[in-house]
């Protein structure tokens, strides 16, 4: 009798782990920012979930290898360009009303199959030990103009978000302006830190650079080591403090759709929502989460944000790296 209650016990979960399923995900996001919402979940669902990493470009160029025969049951972006790419190749299902019940709508793309989890805004970082506020251009349009900073500043052009951004200042003024601005920052000789923001901020400490256009959580987070840094924003709606977002989407190829979806919904649950704030001090897409003092609230930097569909970006991001080209910067 024993035997008999322990095998059907061992049947019963090894149906309800059938049952419940695996989950495969691609994730573009860090493993420090990936793998504590995967534990959890698992934790509370009894789905487990694989995660294959990798730079969004590798993980866009594997889903087109593969083709149909994908593994893949959820792509988790780092970057709106390649969260457009895939959604414009018709690789993600379109997603229910469900899937952005509690979702600000300020960065859901208007095709509605990828769901956005976080949003980072682009700033300008400074040394509050060599620069003073008021010196600053209220435009990022204005900051070739600034000679005095000749050798002095940083940035990150082959970064996901700095094309980003590209991307969205040929949106807003044009190619051919964004080709002048691109002209006349070079010409004040600024430094390349390629992708790494980190350690931008790090030369930036060390008296390298005195200015660098960054993601805002990168400030926050060496605000906790006591940094001379600061964040300066620039007049409301300028393309400088553009919010680029974060998002997950539920693949075509996905064989486990039920499950996908219960995860992107966890993606914008509380719990993980809160974590990536506590993390990496990016901004939740939902709200009564509570932020840092040292963060603008979400509404008030929202508002400095230019209004540019999410949807948009995307197809600049091409037009933006082959400028980077032909000005020499790539």
């Amino acid at each position: 009798m024993c035997r008999f209650l322990l095998s059907t016990l061992t049947l019963a979960v090894a149906s309800s782990a059938l049952a419940a399923g695996t989950l495969t995900v691609y994730s573009g996001r860090a493993k420090t920012f990936v793998d504590p919402v995967v534990q959890q979940f698992e934790r509370q669902t009894g789905i487990k979930v694989n995660v294959r990493y990798g730079t969004d470009a590798q993980l866009v160029a594997a889903l087109r290898e593969e083709g149909k025969r994908s593994p893949a049951d959820v792509f988790w972006g780092n970057s709106v360009g390649a969260l457009g790419e895939l959604s414009d190749s018709g690789l993600f299902s379109k997603l229910g009303t469900a899937s952005f019940r509690n979702v600000s709508d300020d960065y859901v793309p208007d095709s509605k199959d990828w769901v956005p989890t976080t949003v980072r805004f682009r700033v300008l970082a400074y040394n509050t030990g060599k620069i003073k506020p008021e010196q600053l251009p209220a435009s990022i349009l204005d900051l070739p103009k600034m000679t005095s900073l000749k050798g002095r500043i940083g940035w990150t052009v082959s970064y996901p978000s700095f094309q980003d951004f590209l991307g969205g200042m040929i949106a807003k003024h044009g190619e051919a302006a964004t080709r002048q601005w691109l002209i006349g920052m070079k010409a004040l000789n600024p430094k390349d830190y390629k992708t790494s923001n980190v350690g931008m901020l790090e030369a930036m400490r060390a008296g390298d650079i005195d200015v660098a256009l960054t993601n805002h959580y990168y400030i926050q987070r060496v605000n906790r080591l006591n940094y001379p840094i600061d964040t300066h924003f620039f007049k409301a709606g300028d393309i400088g403090n553009l919010g680029n977002a974060t998002g997950a989407a539920l693949l075509k190829t996905s064989k486990n759709r039920a499950a996908a979806l219960r995860f992107l919904q966890a993606l914008t649950g509380k719990d993980a929502q809160t974590f990536f704030l506590s993390v990496n001090f990016e901004y939740p897409v939902v709200g009564n989460i509570i932020q840092p003092s040292t963060m603008l609230p979400y509404n008030d930097v929202v508002k400095r944000s230019p209004k540019l569909s999410p949807s948009v970006l995307p197809k600049n991001i091409e037009k933006a790296q082959k400028l980077l080209r032909e000005v020499g910067l790539l």
